[in-house]
């Protein structure tokens, strides 16, 4: 698919780099989740990784501004690089929300978007590591991303609809809103990167 670009251009390590770091994020959100004993821990541990996470975005479009030749549309290159980015800075947002917010215990909703954010990033990792060599399989990865958040829509849409039969306090009930809507909002952003991911594929079939 691309095999007529320079070896010299190394989009294809960087983004694989980008994709791994989401992942790292998305195992100490789910960590986080899992294991509530320190939540203050977890949200600095995530913040370091996001802070990496802008450094790659960071470097990849400095690259990007110097490189004559790409290996697809510089457009698309932007465009897939915010949207990485993105998905690491929600996980953050995320985190960051059950702190300020003195979250005080976990939800098995919670915990179940967790596991289906954990899923989606390994999935994207998946579908970016196949953009260079193989490109025919990240249809099916998006599909799978694209499932993934479905399935995060439910149960966002359950926890919240259980939170207002259940939560007499409505302080709280705001608070947990929020916090399931921060976590959904992780798979809509997965979701934005594989169809970027897609658009790539059909642009340079």
């Amino acid at each position: 698919m691309f095999g007529l670009i320079p070896k010299e251009e190394k989009f294809f390590v960087m983004f694989k780099e980008m994709a791994k770091n989401i992942v790292d994020g998305a195992l100490a959100i789910q960590n986080m989740l899992n294991n509530f004993s320190d939540p203050l821990k977890s949200k600095n541990i995530i913040k370091d990784i996001e802070h990496k996470g802008d450094i790659q975005t960071h470097d990849l479009i400095k690259k990007l501004n110097k490189s004559f030749i790409t290996p697809f549309d510089r457009e698309d290159i932007y465009a897939l690089a915010s949207a990485l980015d993105d998905i690491i800075d929600t996980i953050d947002m995320a985190t960051q929300h059950i702190v300020v917010y003195h979250i005080d215990y976990i939800t098995p909703e919670a915990k179940e978007l967790g596991f289906i954010i954990l899923k989606s990033c390994q999935t994207i990792e998946k579908a970016v590591a196949a953009l260079e060599k193989h490109p025919k399989q990240i249809s099916d990865f998006c599909v799978e991303i694209n499932s993934l958040e479905n399935e995060a829509d439910r149960v966002r849409a359950d926890a919240i609809s259980r939170l207002f039969d259940d939560e007499k306090d409505p302080i709280r009930l705001i608070k947990w809103k929020e916090v399931y809507e921060n976590l959904e909002l992780v798979t809509d952003k997965c979701e934005d990167a594989a169809n970027i991911l897609e658009s790539v594929v059909v642009k340079n079939a």
